[in-house]
């Protein structure tokens, strides 16, 4: 007689849709985090491009003037190329405008946190497990609709960036707290400890 083989028991509905969702809600976590450090990396590299902007404006001045006093030629040379340097610097920017592109990554992390929210709360629901499987599917569905919404209007993101949201998340734990946290933002009638 051969071996006995026993085959999995089906897996219940409301089960398998919690999976889905949470699945989606670690998705949009990650997404949500990653386009928040786009926008911290842009604007970090903006801050530096007009930073060498002050500089570079200030040596292009002081080029020309010591050549307007007299001084030599080499200050009228040191203008022009870091003249040159700031103009290709300017252009840069013109074409390329970090700040609208981190507030374009801004808005998009904001709207994410709203279906990160609306995630955790139908896994939530889920697990309560008061809502039909028609009215949790519903709500799943509709989720998933304006998440698409975001995702079609949001900029690209980047590897350093999801890097970087990797390293907040799972090292630094931006997303947890502990309830000694939580309960030092409550109501001494809704504190745990």
């Amino acid at each position: 007689m051969g071996p006995h083989t026993q085959t999995d028991p089906p897996i219940e509905p409301r089960a398998l849709i919690e999976a889905q969702v949470r699945e989606c809600y670690g998705r949009v976590v990650y997404s949500h985090k990653t386009h928040e450090k786009c926008a911290d990396i842009l604007l970090s590299r903006l801050s530096t491009i007009k930073l060498w902007q002050i500089i570079l404006s200030s040596v292009t001045t002081a080029g020309f003037l010591a050549t307007i006093f007299g001084v030599g030629p080499g200050g009228a040379i040191i203008g022009v190329v870091v003249s040159t340097v700031l103009l290709a610097l300017n252009a840069y920017t013109k074409n390329y405008d970090l700040g609208a592109l981190a507030q374009k990554h801004r808005q998009t992390a904001a709207d994410l946190w709203l279906l990160r929210e609306k995630y955790l709360a139908l896994i939530v629901d889920l697990r309560i497990g008061k809502e039909s499987l028609e009215t949790v599917r519903a709500r799943r569905d509709a989720t998933l609709d304006d998440l698409h919404g975001v995702y079609s209007g949001a900029p690209s993101t980047t590897y350093a960036a999801y890097r970087k949201a990797q390293k907040a998340l799972q090292q630094q734990e931006e997303m947890t707290f502990s309830d000694a946290e939580i309960d030092a933002f409550l109501p001494k009638e809704l504190k745990k400890g």
